[in-house]
């Protein structure tokens, strides 16, 4: 059974940190100093588990003005295509609203570009390179909490 949790432990921090290495650094070739930056002491970490494995992380920094940061969020390849994206970025935006955030950023690689699209974000930017990657600049304004259609739900 898939559960998607606050990575709040140590064990689970680093357990998000695997998946992240195994999809930027060895599918991707993003090196590893790149990866893991200095984001990762500030900001909140989103684990998701099959059973015991870690299987797919992401993280929300606050970044001034009302406005929070999506990154790193990732799937591991065997389990994409059952809609484990969309549920961790579900709750790293009610994570966002709890915290009285009213917009998320994001850089999309250009290939989920239509996926983020989906949920509701708009493009900002022109394509950029990010670590040799293709990547978009993209953002969408938060529905407070009591407004959010996601809210509560495990979609």
């Amino acid at each position: 059974m898939v559960s998607l949790k606050l990575a709040s432990t140590d064990k689970e921090r680093e357990d998000a940190f695997a998946v992240r290495r195994t999809v930027f650094v060895e599918e991707q070739g993003v090196p590893l100093h790149i990866e893991l930056d200095e984001g990762d002491e500030t900001a909140v970490h989103f684990i998701a588990y099959d059973g015991d494995r870690p299987i797919a992380a992401g993280r929300i920094r606050e970044i001034g003005e009302g406005t929070g940061k999506v990154e790193r969020v990732c799937v591991l390849p065997e389990y994409r295509g059952q809609r484990l994206g969309q549920r961790m970025m579900v709750m790293l935006e009610d994570h966002a609203r709890e915290a009285g955030l009213s917009t998320i950023r994001l850089n999309a690689q250009s290939h989920a570009q239509d996926f983020y699209t989906k949920i509701g974000y708009s493009v900002t930017s022109p394509e950029f390179l990010d670590a040799g990657i293709p990547h978009r600049a993209m953002e969408k304004s938060l529905v407070p909490m009591e407004n959010s259609t996601h809210a509560a739900t495990d979609e």
